[in-house]
């Protein structure tokens, strides 16, 4: 997981508590959407690692 993935879904948390504790229900939508945008970050950063890993697979068998 990136760091930035990593601050998103923290932060997100923070504000969707932040909004829960206010009755603030913008603040609670605004914290689960940052926290969804952390989690996708989270995947693609995923798949990437996972590509690249493949990628360095297939070189090392063609050598």
């Amino acid at each position: 997981m990136g760091n930035e993935s990593a601050m998103n879904k923290i932060a997100g948390k923070a504000k969707e508590m932040f909004g829960k504790a206010t009755g603030d229900k913008r603040k609670q939508s605004e914290g689960k959407t940052d926290q969804v945008k952390g989690k996708a970050q989270g995947a693609v950063d995923g798949a990437g690692d996972r590509a690249q890993g493949m990628k360095d697979s297939i070189k090392r068998d063609d050598s």
